[in-house]
């Protein structure tokens, strides 16, 4: 384990105190990494980072995420290979730096990969199918002092295929990580602990056990912080008008141009209400049949073509939120869904990062068919990417909360 000697400890203008050792993290499941760039934020060297798709994977390298190139691991982590070659960058991490201690493994896996319906023991397809087995025996293996999950609210009652037996999530962790670690897990809305929009997930926070004498895993959730309405957050943003420009100074606050006929559905829609409440047939969703015949479209669930009020808090921020037939999506006052500098904020994800290794400055000072060219190209991916994130402001957070338990623990 790595200590800390006399002197060891340095006081900035602001009277902080660091540890000259630099704390680290891992991180898997880790999308366009929106989410541990908290970690970053807080000077934690990023050692690791797992994704599925590559074109998150490349915001993170535009990021300048991790110490060392190999460490962005491609592919699904169920494969030996992609394992090895995580374990090797570990192992070159701890022999460059020569610090052998692993502080923090965060992981995220995909909510999809975890439910395991209508399992059949004699399908080997399923066999170790739950992604969350394979971040706790890295956790496991690698003994970091602290672990944090975060997914669904239901994530710890979700049953998942763990050496070939059926059993719940906090069964899986129990079964894994009880005699090493003490854990909590609460379900919090993160808008109540400093995020600017709703997001109800678990967190689920470890301490390993020979650490106890100087932290718990409650000291480590982030502290309860008063709600921010829309207003508050995005009312200063300029208006937008005009479908698929972006704003002449900020090539990110725009919007994905929709058909024409659509903008009737919610230009008299007030806040809080839906276009399926419209009494006119005509300006409720539907698609029309070539006879000229109206076919209404169906309303499952509320919250489809819904106008925002300014001061409510921001609803929970989903990956199609490029589409007002999605949730939540349609801006309290502009007829169109949110931009995406709306949803960065509304992520808490700060202006520092990047979505692409070109500086934001030079995109915007593009001329506007460039502009239009790379939203193309770009926008689906970020909106995605901002959609599947943990707001980045938790991350940080727990961050702080970390680093001070570490000046305890190495004092």
């Amino acid at each position: 384990m790595s200590t800390f000697t006399s002197g060891e400890f340095t006081n900035n203008k602001a009277g902080y105190v660091e540890p000259r050792r630099e704390l680290n993290y891992v991180s898997l499941f880790s999308s366009a990494g929106v989410g541990c760039y908290g970690f970053k934020q807080e000077g934690f060297k990023g050692i690791v980072s797992s994704e599925l798709i590559e074109r998150r994977l490349n915001i993170q390298k535009a990021n300048n995420k991790l110490q060392f190139s190999d460490g962005y691991i491609l592919g699904d982590i169920t494969n030996s290979d992609v394992q090895n070659r995580l374990h090797a960058a570990i192992h070159k991490y701890s022999k460059e730096t020569g610090d052998s201690e692993i502080d923090v493994v965060v992981f995220t896996a995909p909510c999809q990969g975890m439910s395991v319906a209508n399992h059949k023991k004699c399908d080997s397809t399923l066999d170790r199918n739950s992604l969350v087995v394979e971040a706790l025996d890295v956790v496991s293996r690698i003994r970091p002092r602290f672990f944090i999950a975060e997914n669904v609210r239901s994530f710890l009652r979700t049953k998942c295929v763990d050496r070939d037996e059926v059993k719940t999530i906090a069964e899986a962790f129990d079964d894994w990580l009880s005699t090493e670690y003490l854990y909590t897990s609460k379900v919090l809305n993160f808008k109540d602990y400093g995020a600017n929009s709703s997001r109800t997930r678990t967190l689920v926070v470890g301490v390993r056990k020979d650490l106890l004498c100087s932290i718990t895993p409650d000291e480590l959730f982030p502290q309860k912080k008063c709600e921010k309405t829309l207003r508050e957050i995005i009312g200063h943003l300029p208006s937008l008008e005009e479908m698929g420009m972006p704003h002449r100074s900020d090539i990110f606050h725009n919007f994905k141009s929709y058909r024409k006929d659509m903008r009737d559905w919610i230009h008299e829609v007030s806040p809080g209400k839906s276009a399926f409440d419209n009494t006119d047939p005509n300006k409720r969703p539907h698609r029309r049949c070539k006879d000229g015949l109206i076919v209404p479209n169906v309303n499952k669930n509320g919250d489809k073509y819904k106008r925002q009020r300014w001061d409510n808090v921001a609803p929970c921020v989903h990956t199609r939120n490029d589409i007002m037939a999605s949730q939540n999506t349609v801006h309290p006052a502009d007829d169109r869904v949110f931009s995406i500098r709306e949803l960065m904020i509304m992520m808490n994800i700060p202006s520092s990062f990047k979505w692409v290794s070109e500086d934001e400055s030079l995109l915007n000072n593009l001329p506007v068919s460039e502009k239009i060219s790379f939203l193309k190209k770009h926008e689906i991916n970020i909106r995605q990417s901002i959609g599947e994130a943990v707001p980045t402001v938790i991350m940080r957070e727990m961050a702080k909360n970390i680093k001070n338990a570490s000046l305890r623990i190495d004092s």
